[in-house]
């Protein structure tokens, strides 16, 4: 068995959905399967991981090539000891050693990654970023997380936690965050708080208003109205990009990217804001600095399950050397 015809798995725990899939050693999806996931705790979850996994894996005639596990978990991990300290979105996972639990029901080497730095590995190694040695991932969804390949190598630090980059404070507004923070980058340009201000001015008879149908204002709901010409969607998604830019600026002043790399739901709205992102990155880059490559992420929701089998990957390469 060669790196080449190896083949891995690739866990994305989501707070919605569990996804299992079998991939390549160039990245490619070979099969997949997914579920929602079970809220009651985490021997609930293995089980369902453990289902997936018989399900994509097939009888070992099918794929006795597979040499690895990885998991990609929205929370903090300790990857030496293969323990999840905590998902805030799930309940009961601190402390949960589910490398253990997955190698002794597999029979695989597991390795756990931070659900953001599996999605950047999945990017660089076969999505946006491939090619480049300097890649900054930056997911904008629900919240602003971050994975950053610098020289060829993904950042960790010191506690494994580098890429943080939606908690760096951006304003002395008292714009609070989902972390009890004022001023960060997540509270002004993440999806929840483009929602915010639309929804303030989503007033009676605007286009906004009528889109959203009495329902609360969506993202979505600003693309639309900015495509047809809407002033107010086009200022919000103006006002958008000029935060996003920001926080990309200071991004390239820290680790001097080549390409940022854009997934999460935010990003469906990327080509409509990229004039503005790209004006506030030429602006505010100090001389020297020339502005980033800004991509859509290519693997969409899928970047994370296969940076995971990636991960994987990379880990299993190691002891073949």
């Amino acid at each position: 068995m060669t790196a080449d015809t190896a083949q891995f798995l690739g866990i994305d725990l989501g707070g919605t959905h569990l996804r299992v899939a079998l991939v390549d050693a160039a990245g490619q999806v070979l099969s997949a399967e997914r579920r929602e996931t079970d809220r009651s705790g985490p021997e609930a979850v293995i089980a369902q991981m453990v289902a997936l996994i018989g399900a994509v894996r097939g009888p070992a005639t099918r794929a006795p090539g597979i040499r690895a596990l990885g998991v990609g978990v929205p929370g903090t991990i300790d990857p030496a000891a293969g323990t999840v300290l905590g998902v805030p979105a799930l309940p009961g996972w601190g402390g949960v050693p589910l490398a253990a639990r997955l190698r002794e029901a597999t029979g695989l080497p597991v390795v756990l990654e931070n659900d953001a730095k599996a999605a950047c590995i999945g990017e660089w190694r076969a999505g946006a970023g491939a090619g480049s040695d300097n890649v900054a991932y930056v997911t904008v969804s629900t919240g602003i997380g971050a994975g950053i390949v610098a020289e060829g190598r993904l950042l960790r630090g010191a506690s494994g936690l580098a890429g943080e980059l939606g908690h760096t404070r951006l304003t002395e507004q008292p714009v609070r965050c989902a972390c009890g923070r004022t001023g960060c980058w997540q509270a002004l340009a993440s999806g929840p708080a483009l929602a915010a201000r639309a929804q303030a001015r989503a007033v009676p008879g605007s286009r906004l208003a009528a889109l959203a149908d009495g329902l609360p204002v969506l993202p979505r709901h600003v693309g639309t109205a900015a495509a047809e010409g809407d002033p107010t969607a086009l200022a919000l998604l103006e006002e958008m990009a000029e935060w996003l830019g920001v926080g990309f600026a200071n991004l390239q002043h820290a680790y001097d990217s080549e390409r940022i790399v854009v997934g999460g739901g935010v990003s469906a709205l990327l080509e409509q804001m990229r004039g503005g992102i790209e004006a506030t990155l030429r602006a505010r880059l100090l001389p020297g600095f020339r502005p980033a490559l800004i991509r859509r992420a290519a693997l969409g929701d899928d970047a994370g399950l296969v940076g995971a089998a990636l991960a994987a990957r990379e880990a299993w390469s190691r002891t073949m050397r």
